[in-house]
């Protein structure tokens, strides 16, 4: 039941929740039981099917992690409150879909914040100056959960402008912005998950923790993959997807393997990318040799 019925679980039942409650204008702490049911299930799932049971195990990293979440999502939830205020600073014109089906219009809003977040992501691995931030997102060695939100809050901030602002200045209702940071934050537990779910051909699409796990792989260039937040149309588009389904993963490809001593701590994490060292080349140059079945990409280099 696990393997099989986490994903639909979270991405129709939990998200149909949240739309629920959003479309009738229920309080918005709703929302947040539903997204602590979510937590609370990706955590039990993790335990029942691990893909890696050492990843379960806190490496000094779990009180880390739990305050980039807490920052996160409470950047994510105040964009969502400043909706109105920037509508009243900027009015938007009439463009908004209000007359579809309210699951329509949180679909839509969920593809074009894909795109958006997708092209910064994918930006975030060819321009220095995003990658200094973007790293504190590689640097972790186990895949769980919570990695989802392991980010330094300014580029949370550029990734989630990218994603909502072309949406708000069309007229993104409130109620539509509040179902999709629920769905943001249902889909990085998804992605980053430690559970050995399965989705089948689905996989090729939606952009889940057996995609991205490609992702996070440590060499610059095989790693430069499957940017996608919420599906891999993009990355299919972009010539950016990459897949091997017999290849297993472990602590010792993931992080960055030019800088295996990237700060840990949370703290030194938001100071870094503002020094010297947070800006020179974090991810060595990869050959195929280093990740059989993936070759690297021809212009992945990152220097200082």
């Amino acid at each position: 039941m696990a393997r099989y019925g986490y994903v639909p679980f979270m991405l129709l039942g939990l998200n149909g929740a949240g739309i629920a409650i959003a479309a009738a204008g229920a309080p918005k702490y709703w929302l947040l039981v539903v997204l602590a049911v979510a937590i609370a299930t990706a955590f039990l799932v993790e335990r029942i099917i691990p893909y890696d049971p050492e990843w379960n195990h806190d490496r000094a990293d779990g009180t880390r992690d739990r305050i980039h979440v807490a920052v996160n999502e409470t950047l994510i939830l105040a964009s969502v409150a400043a909706i109105p205020l920037l509508a009243a600073i900027v009015p938007a014109p009439q463009l908004w879909p209000h007359s579809w089906p309210f699951v329509a219009q949180v679909l839509a809003a969920i593809l074009v914040a894909d795109f958006g977040i997708t092209v910064v992501h994918l930006a975030s691995h060819k321009i220095g100056v995003l990658w200094r931030f973007h790293a504190v997102h590689h640097s972790i060695t186990r895949f769980y959960g919570l990695n989802g939100l392991m980010k330094h809050p300014l580029h949370q901030t550029v990734e989630m402008a990218a994603g909502v602002a072309p949406l708000i200045l069309i007229g993104l209702p409130v109620d539509v912005a509040s179902a999709l940071a629920l769905s943001v934050a249902i889909q990085l537990l998804l992605q980053h998950s430690n559970a050995d779910y399965r989705i089948g051909p689905a996989k090729y699409v939606l952009a889940l923790n057996e995609g991205h796990r490609f992702h996070h792989l440590k060499w610059a260039g095989i790693g430069d993959v499957n940017f996608g937040l919420f599906t891999l149309v993009w990355d299919h588009l972009m010539r950016t997807y990459s897949y091997d389904p017999a290849r297993r993963f472990d602590s010792t490809q993931l992080g960055m393997a030019a800088k295996p001593d990237y700060p840990s701590s949370y703290l030194r994490q938001m100071v870094y990318p503002f020094t010297a060292g947070g800006g020179c080349t974090l991810k060595s140059t990869a050959t195929p040799g280093d990740a059989p079945g993936l070759a690297p990409h021809p212009a992945s280099k990152y220097r200082c």
